[in-house]
């Protein structure tokens, strides 16, 4: 057989890919695991029966100088022992087909003292937060003002912008992914029965949330809450008079483009950074910061944990209080109220 390492080597992630396949991971996390350990081989220029514990070193300092994220690592780490773990496992033949043709055996190369775990509340980089009340009107006001301006001035666009509006607008209202977001359909428009005055607009169903552990997109049911009411006559504006514009034909899409397709995350992180540079806001705002500006809001405005972690999607609470970042003035009116409390106690034992 012309190289044999080659091909046993191919064999070894093909049967992987079929082990991780018979446990319901999805296709893109399993290519992506795939893509690491592939990265891996080339970088070591070795096969996995030839790997020690030093190459894992030599890799995450390579890694490492590349400015990756702390998570990104450990993403790395948990895939290439994933991998040994497999082949290492004695319900597979890798150990006795490498011992036979090549007289090596694989061994597990990704240990605790030499990979990333996951120990720290926050990997996150600290310059990122949620925008203050202030950004967020600016923000919007700002996008608003790009459709007045394309309709004042006759140009092309006027839709398009008032779409980003409104999607921009979404994204903060009801705390979404960009997946999410942009993966709504019209049919995901819902009714929340306690206020049936806002009618199909009192709530989303978000089919496309984040999977965990490999599995499919969760799903769950956001519900818009009354301080937010202000995003009603823009949604109902966009989905009964503008969307129908676009010809949207067939096309489930709630987010439709003018040649009648899906929008993209790309083109919606692009908007974002290009609304954000108009407005004159600081650089390091994302489009994930209205996120943590959503959970930071509600958790001001006197929500519970628990319903802000249903409303988010997140399956841990510490998940969620990661992302609160209330404002002194909250901490403020707190404090006041907790020490008038206090004043009015002591003056009542008197």
């Amino acid at each position: 057989m012309a190289n044999p390492e080659h091909h046993v080597f191919e064999a070894m992630l093909e049967g992987w890919k079929k082990q991780q396949d018979s446990r319901g991971l999805r296709a893109v996390t399993i290519r992506r695991r795939l893509s690491v350990v592939r990265r891996f081989h080339d970088y070591t220029d070795k096969v996995p029966w030839q790997w020690t514990v030093a190459d894992v070193d030599e890799f995450t300092s390579e890694i490492v100088a590349n400015a990756r994220a702390l998570s990104t690592v450990r993403q790395y780490h948990n895939a290439l022992h994933m991998f040994c773990e497999y082949l290492t496992d004695p319900l597979y033949d890798w150990m006795d087909i490498c011992e036979s043709e090549f007289s090596q055996v694989p061994a597990q190369v990704c240990l605790p003292w030499n990979t990333v775990s996951h120990k720290y509340e926050f990997e996150g980089r600290a310059t990122r937060r949620p925008l203050t009340y202030e950004e967020v009107q600016c923000l919007f006001d700002t996008a608003d003002e790009r459709v007045d301006t394309l309709i004042n001035s006759g140009k092309k666009g006027a839709l398009g912008a008032l779409r980003d509006a409104q999607l921009l607008k979404t994204v903060y209202a009801f705390g979404l992914r960009r997946t999410e977001a942009i993966m709504l359909d019209v049919a995901d428009l819902h009714h929340n029965p306690q206020l049936k005055q806002w009618g199909r607009f009192g709530a989303l169903y978000v089919r496309w949330a984040k999977a965990a552990g490999g599995g499919a997109p969760r799903r769950r049911t956001v519900m818009l809450v009354p301080e937010f009411d202000w995003w009603i006559p823009g949604m109902q504006q966009w989905v009964e008079q503008a969307r129908e514009r676009f010809a949207p034909g067939s096309l489930e899409a709630l987010w439709v483009t003018e040649r009648n397709t899906r929008l993209s995350a790309g083109y919606l992180d692009r908007r974002f950074s290009e609304i954000r540079d108009e407005a004159s806001l600081p650089s390091n705002l994302t489009l994930h910061s209205l996120r943590h500006s959503y959970v930071t809001h509600l958790l001001e405005f006197g929500y519970a944990e628990r319903f802000i972690q249903e409303q988010v999607g997140h399956v841990h609470a510490s998940t969620t209080s990661i992302y609160a970042s209330v404002s002194s003035d909250y901490k403020n009116r707190v404090l006041a109220k907790a020490l008038k409390s206090l004043i009015e106690g002591e003056e009542h034992d008197r």
